[in-house]
């Protein structure tokens, strides 16, 4: 399945149903007064978080979605019926932006989340309703409310527990493939990775999930190579694993260090703050007084330990996924600050 985590849809909610205008007309029944039903409730949009998903490939193809209006009510004080509400159908880690691109309507965390993004029309009311002391026949009745319609962007970020992050070529598809079952093409030049990947890792007596995105670059959080929406799928990681290539020099390795601090900082949403293993790869292309030397440059200028490993000859890795679960252990649950006890949330109008 081809993965995208970017698309915009329009959504378009119901109508309400009209009022009826209708009397009582019945045998031996004089002045048998109003009896028009109200019009339906219009159908809702809904987006629901399920599982089992892991791409907005569906809503390339289709991106209009519109739920059908309620039905006009009858006589005998007969309400229409409410039309059918529209669910989309999207997955843990999708947030849904309006068309500015900014304002978030909706993320969503949790299977089963439910929330309203488009609330149906108001039927109208009858002329049954109007009935007063003094108008004992009224021949008014309401039309339906509109629905509301709107553009939305709807923008996955993967929720996984540690992120892999580096320049291009860096090996992080190699690490991937080599510590879960994950299958991310690899070869010798960069930018092989073009989209994110996720894998399981089994380390120790416990799992936890790994997404390697494609390498960055400078100017990563301004949208250069994509880089910004590549970022978005590491915000919700508990740790990052930081890994340089080592074959290219000390200088090299520090700038590579550098650079990606630089774009971490510089997009936001945490990324900075969040803990981060730092590791020298392909050590295995390396003398031992080189990695020696890389790692002191590193450390000194990190202000933390820096692991030495090899994802191609398996050097140093399960110290590095011991240090990544110790840091996914010690973490809390992630809250978001919402409590989804209802089955459905509505968003506030």
């Amino acid at each position: 399945m081809k993965f995208l985590d970017e698309a915009k849809v329009h959504v378009q909610s119901g109508g309400g149903g009209n009022g009826c205008v209708s009397f009582r007309r019945e045998k031996n029944v004089a002045f048998g007064g109003p009896n028009g039903g109200d019009g339906g409730r219009g159908g809702a949009v809904v987006i629901e978080c399920v599982g089992g998903l892991n791409t907005l490939i569906d809503y390339r193809y289709r991106q209009h979605f519109k739920a059908k209006r309620g039905e006009d009510g009858q006589g005998a004080d007969r309400s229409g019926a409410a039309g059918p509400d529209v669910v989309l159908k999207l997955p843990v880690g999708t947030q849904v932006l309006a068309e500015d691109k900014e304002t978030v309507m909706a993320d969503l965390t949790a299977e089963g989340q439910r929330v309203v993004i488009a609330h149906g029309g108001d039927g109208g009311r009858g002329n049954a309703q109007f009935k007063t002391s003094t108008n004992q026949a009224p021949r008014r009745a309401e039309t339906g409310w509109p629905g509301e319609e709107a553009w939305l962007w709807l923008r996955l970020k993967l929720i996984a527990d540690a992120g892999l992050v580096g320049l291009p070529n860096a090996g992080k598809s190699t690490f991937l493939a080599a510590v879960t079952r994950a299958t991310p093409k690899i070869a010798d030049y960069p930018f092989t990775t073009l989209h994110p990947v996720l894998g399981v890792v089994g380390a120790d007596d416990g799992e936890f999930v790994m997404a390697d995105i494609p390498g960055l670059i400078e100017g990563a959080h301004e949208g250069k190579g994509l880089g910004d929406r590549f970022l978005g799928h590491v915000e919700r990681c508990r740790v990052l694993l930081h890994l340089i290539d080592g074959t290219a020099g000390c200088e090299a390795a520090i700038d590579a260090y550098k650079t990606i601090r630089d774009e971490l900082t510089a997009y936001g949403g945490g990324l900075a703050e969040k803990p981060e293993v730092l590791a020298l790869n392909k050590i295995d292309a390396l003398r031992d007084e080189d990695v020696a030397d890389i790692r002191a440059a590193l450390s000194q200028i990190a202000g933390q330990e820096v692991l030495a490993l090899s994802g191609v000859a398996g050097l140093g890795v399960q110290d590095g996924l011991r240090a990544l679960r110790k840091f996914i252990d010690a973490a809390d649950a992630p809250d978001d600050g919402v409590s989804w006890d209802a089955p459905t949330q509505e968003l506030a109008q």
